[in-house]
């Protein structure tokens, strides 16, 4: 029985001491204006519009996505020194980073910053933000706005041809949904369709 609870104590201390980074922009005036991600060295993230928002989109990237972010992370010593360029730029929205592991905790926040590691980075979490936001709106258009399901699919083609989208398996349920039920327009099911069987069978990369 000790050795047991020594066990799960060991396996609790683990996790929570397991690193992850917090990902904030707020841009008002923008869609949204507010936005929070929240990703665990595991994958496994969250996705808010609002501080307060107790209802957070779920979602897991790929291991290879995952470890890209965080050896960026470490190659910006995890957040410990300034990012910000103090250059006379347009606002581009505020951008926090932090840092969290065991009682360890690192945060810079930039509007635009000359370092390649941070601009690559944040455009990682720009797109999962643009991700999060396509399935918001799928999910909303293919309940409560049938005839809009098309144009919610062709913007997310585009981002999808752009290489614009992470965890693309979180929209396969919603597009076969679609593709799947006729009283949606035959245009929207076909290219819910479409898009489904390229994230299932991705074309290979060229040499």
């Amino acid at each position: 029985m000790k050795l047991l609870l020594g066990l799960v104590a060991a396996g609790s201390l683990f996790a929570a001491e397991a690193p992850r980074i917090v990902y904030s922009k707020t841009f008002p005036g923008s869609r949204p204006a507010f936005v929070e991600i929240r990703l665990e060295r595991s994958g496994e993230g969250e996705y808010r519009e609002a501080p307060d928002e107790d209802n957070p989109v779920k979602f897991r990237l790929s291991d290879a996505d995952v470890g890209e972010i965080f050896a960026l992370a470490g190659k910006l010593d995890r957040f410990k020194r300034p990012l910000e360029s103090n250059l006379k730029v347009a606002n581009m929205g505020m951008k926090a980073f932090r840092y969290e592991e065991g009682s360890t905790r690192n945060e810079v926040k930039f509007n635009f910053s000359l370092d390649l590691d941070a601009r690559a980075i944040a455009d990682w979490f720009e797109r999962i933000n643009e991700s999060e936001q396509h399935l918001i709106d799928l999910e909303r258009a293919a309940r409560f706005d049938k005839l809009g399901v098309y144009r919610v699919i062709l913007n997310l083609e585009t981002s999808y041809d752009r290489k614009r989208l992470v965890a693309l398996e979180q929209f396969l349920p919603l597009l076969d949904r679609v593709a799947k039920n006729d009283t949606y327009v035959h245009m929207a099911r076909e290219r819910a369709a479409a898009l489904a069987d390229a994230i299932r069978a991705p074309k290979p990369k060229a040499e």
